[in-house]
């Protein structure tokens, strides 16, 4: 087979892994173009705006770490029919909550079975293509699922305009049917490890831990740093995660296995991953809410405003991937995060007097160049820095890292914008956005390797080379 063709077989496995994991991407973003539609629905202001995406982060990125020691344990496949199953039916819930708790809940436990979904679709690829075509697998992967995160607000609007907010949840059934169907003309088989023990208790230590502590950063505005209703949950957090990952030095089966971060490539790019996801996530709330909110949109053109992103991603993506595989991804993992920065500066031209035109779409433009030069790069990074059997460990560990990235700052939106998103608010998170990414470039760039690859085999697998983690000094761009 030739080194630049996936096999039909390859190209099944991407379908099927872009699939699982644009329900999960889609439904972390979807639903902010819907929060001031739930919020005239239902009630509740910042707080419940909070939740509605912090509930479904918290688990999504904490349950995440467990999903994959089962999905390296118990076989990618049933693992992800499990998650497809079980957030079909937490999207239905969603969509038929009738106050702010109930869709709270429901979201919490559509995030747990997304979980299930993000590390064992990734491994699928990773364990399954190796050597030069994974990159380009990787970047199909990518210019898929990662649009799924700006075309939310698109598809949202559409529905929260001429439907209701209600079936926002709801497109999620044709694509976990399909993704079902697919996965019968699959001819790959799990490999199950049957004596391998799952540390539930330490997922359970970092899902209260997270939670605790998320609750004290977002209703710390309301009740402020001294109640005990803040404080308490939050030395709780801390020190439940903190426990949590002191049992993972010596747990015989860690959910987070803390040796990965010896790997440079690995422990860097999951840095470089934390500020650019963070900067991600602050960027898609701030512009979905404000652009209705503030700039008086409609859902539907609020959704539009990311258009440009979305085609960039999806024509760019895939090329990106191979060219990092081809050069090395410390380049593209600097510079991309730097162009975001710029393109979240340009919002800053946002005025009172709102034009799309002049004062929006630059930014778009810029931000979608630089996201689509970073992130198929960022994730081969990470996951060839390690072996086929911890693909899927490895892959919890990034997607946790990203998760965890956007709940924190969604959980500390109110001192970001100074507890109000009104246009200086809106400036404010745009600094705070480009500042952010700006750190993840420089921490890629100082921290990244270019790892030397052997040939790849005419079959597409890899040698030894492309597992090994690099040490070496970084190679010229």
């Amino acid at each position: 087979m030739s080194q630049s063709t996936l096999a039909p077989q390859q190209r099944l496995v991407v379908a099927i892994a872009a699939l699982a994991s644009f329900v999960a991407f889609l439904d972390g973003t979807v639903v902010n173009v819907a929060l001031p539609a739930i919020g005239r629905d239902l009630g509740g202001g910042l707080a419940t705006q909070q939740w509605v995406v912090d509930a479904y982060l918290i688990t999504l990125g904490a349950l995440i770490l467990l999903a994959g020691s089962v999905s390296d344990a118990f076989g990618r496949i049933l693992v992800m029919r499990i998650g497809l199953i079980g957030f079909g039916v937490a999207s239905i819930a969603v969509a038929l909550s009738l106050d702010p708790l109930f869709l709270i809940i429901a979201r919490a436990l559509q995030g747990a079975a997304g979980a299930f979904l993000v590390p064992s679709s990734l491994a699928l690829i990773t364990s399954t293509i190796r050597g030069p075509l994974q990159g380009k697998a990787i970047g199909t992967w990518t210019a898929l699922t990662t649009s799924a995160m700006i075309a939310g607000p698109l598809i949202g609007g559409l529905f929260v305009d001429y439907l209701s907010w209600r079936w926002v949840f709801l497109i999620n059934v044709i694509p976990i049917a399909i993704t079902l169907w697919l996965l019968t003309r699959l001819t790959a088989h799990d490999e199950r490890r049957p004596d391998t023990r799952i540390d539930w208790l330490g997922g359970t230590m970092c899902t209260l831990g997270l939670g605790a502590a998320v609750f004290a950063l977002i209703e710390q505005p309301n009740l402020g740093w001294t109640d005990p209703g803040i404080w308490i949950p939050l030395v709780c957090g801390i020190l439940l995660f903190t426990a949590f990952l002191l049992r993972q030095r010596t747990s015989s089966t860690p959910i987070l296995p803390l040796g990965l971060f010896r790997i440079r490539n690995f422990w860097t790019g999951n840095v470089a991953t934390f500020f650019i996801y963070a900067a991600l996530s602050l960027n898609g709330f701030v512009v979905a809410v404000y652009l209705q909110q503030g700039a008086g949109l409609p859902a539907t053109l609020a959704g539009l405003a990311s258009l440009p992103t979305t085609i960039l991603m999806i024509v760019l993506s895939s090329r990106m991937g191979t060219l990092a595989g081809r050069w090395g991804p410390r380049l593209f993992m600097t510079v991309g995060p730097l162009l975001m920065g710029v393109g979240a500066l340009l919002l800053l031209t946002v005025r009172t007097d709102f034009d799309y035109w002049w004062q929006v779409l630059p930014s778009m433009i810029v931000f979608g160049l630089g996201l689509s030069i970073t992130v198929s790069p960022l994730t081969a990074a990470i996951l060839g820095a390690v072996d086929t059997a911890r693909s899927g460990i490895a892959s919890a560990v990034n997607n946790a890292v990203s998760r965890v990235a956007g709940l924190l700052v969604i959980a500390a939106l109110a001192a970001i914008i100074g507890g109000s998103l009104d246009l200086d608010g809106f400036h404010r998170a745009a600094v705070v956005t480009a500042f952010l990414m700006a750190a993840g470039g420089v921490v890629s760039f100082l921290g990244i390797r270019n790892t030397k690859r052997a040939d790849a085999s005419a079959d597409g697998s890899s040698t030894p080379a492309d597992t090994a983690p690099d040490t070496s000094a970084p190679q010229s761009t």
